[in-house]
């Protein structure tokens, strides 16, 4: 199994490429199932989650092929994928799929709306608590659809077709919103959403749908309206850039020093996540190419912050904060309000040196002057970067273990932070 191995103490310089958003190509991929034509998206990153959906549309009878390099290609530029939903062979998405990567449990939202019928394995995928489906089933139902859980498959079957209908979210759902906007495209009638999600990732989805010709206002917003179509035809879109990525890379920036552009980041897709860099100490300065991060000899500053849905701080972004805060002068507070879980990379923040105090939702972390290496282990797909990060400041040699979560949302990682002078290699086997 592949490793990572870091010598700290290196500080950051450069160009570091932001890669399309994971969070919007994955749904993005799966609401290609709404439509007879190809669906062609462009800067669709190279990753393991990313290659996983493939395979299971592949089972759905889809068929998709990546464009290989183009002439004036840019290095690192996203793969262009053309989907082809024409013929669904398979209205069921079975357990040894699914199970690997929750996302994966969308598509049942277009097989239902488009087929009238699936069996789709309830989902796997991330350590972080619970995350249940219900409130997917719910927004389902809604629509008209028949649902029962039968030997951990959810069998939804809408022979008639769905119906529009008001889905109100008893809280703000991501997932959610993703399955009832696709849904609700093909639908009978008028859909309106309240309390939806406003991430970016919705936007971008939204925008791709209106592109195959469904009609939606208000994504973005708390209040979603869609008007049912009775088909969709293929189109053309770019997957917009990983807002994720670009807050972890400014705050591994942020982290070590130096001074790094991040070239393709839209500000605006994580103003609180920069505010509170800035806050912290870093310099942040949006330009035409994207965005710049320096942070020269001063200090790390503490800072208070609670995670929230977009517009808020990203719980995605969460343990890499951590990582840095690890580092201040003072003590940090950290709350997390979104996955009651997702404080598993505390113990292994701990291996080098961090002091962090854990009381129910919230982590207090006291600073400390300098981390010190050592051999940790990723536990899901944010913790494992939030180690790299502390490695890239940390004295000495850090040995990051089980890297595959790495893998599935953050493409070329070392090669990007070795471009910018950090000694950091990849170790297969």
């Amino acid at each position: 199994m592949d490793r990572i191995r870091i010598v700290g103490g290196n500080k950051l310089n450069g160009t570091i490429p932001i890669s399309g958003a994971k969070n919007a190509a994955l749904p993005l991929m799966i609401a290609a199932l709404l439509t007879d034509e190809t669906l062609i998206l462009d800067n669709v990153p190279r990753l393991a989650d990313v290659a996983q959906l493939q395979r299971i549309l592949g089972n759905h009878g889809v068929d998709i092929m990546a464009a290989g390099k183009r002439p004036g290609d840019r290095e690192y530029q996203g793969q262009t994928l053309h989907i082809s939903a024409a013929n669904i062979i398979d209205t069921t998405a079975p357990y040894e799929l699914v199970s690997k990567m929750r996302a994966s449990f969308w598509v049942i939202a277009p097989l239902l709306a488009r087929m009238h019928e699936c069996k789709v394995s309830l989902p796997g995928g991330c350590a972080i608590g619970t995350r249940p489906v219900d409130l997917l089933i719910m927004a389902l139902e809604k629509l008209g659809a028949e649902l029962q859980i039968d030997g951990g498959y959810v069998i939804a079957k809408a022979p008639n077709g769905l119906t529009g209908a008001d889905i109100d979210f008893p809280k703000v759902t991501v997932s959610g919103t993703h399955v009832a906007l696709m849904a609700a495209a093909l639908a009978k009638g008028k859909t309106i959403i309240t309390n939806a999600a406003c991430e970016p990732e919705i936007v971008d989805v939204a925008d791709c749908l209106k592109k195959m010709g469904a009609k939606i206002s208000g994504a973005g917003t708390p209040r979603i309206v869609i008007d049912g179509v009775s088909k969709l035809h293929g189109a053309r879109h770019t997957v917009l850039p990983d807002r994720i990525e670009t807050g972890t890379y400014a705050m591994a920036v942020a982290m070590t020093g130096g001074d790094v552009q991040l070239a393709g980041a839209r500000p605006e897709l994580l103003q609180s996540a920069l505010d509170v860099l800035v806050e912290a100490g870093a310099t942040v300065t949006p330009n035409n190419e994207g965005i710049r991060i320096q942070r020269n000899g001063a200090g790390i500053r503490p800072v208070t912050v609670a995670t929230a849905p977009f517009p808020g701080f990203p719980t995605d972004l969460q343990a890499q904060l951590m990582a840095l805060m690890a580092s201040a002068k003072g003590a940090s507070r950290i709350t997390e309000t979104i996955f009651e879980n997702r404080f598993m990379h505390v113990q292994e923040l701990a291996r080098f040196g961090a002091k962090i105090s854990l009381g129910g939702e919230t982590a207090v972390v006291d600073g400390i002057p300098h981390l010190k290496g050592a051999p940790v282990m990723a536990t899901d797909l944010r913790a494992s970067v939030s180690l790299v990060i502390a490695g890239l400041a940390a004295e000495g040699e850090t040995m990051v273990n089980r890297i595959y979560h790495l893998d599935r949302g953050f493409e070329r990682l070392e090669e990007k932070l070795s471009a910018c002078g950090a000694n950091i290699e990849r170790i297969s086997g």
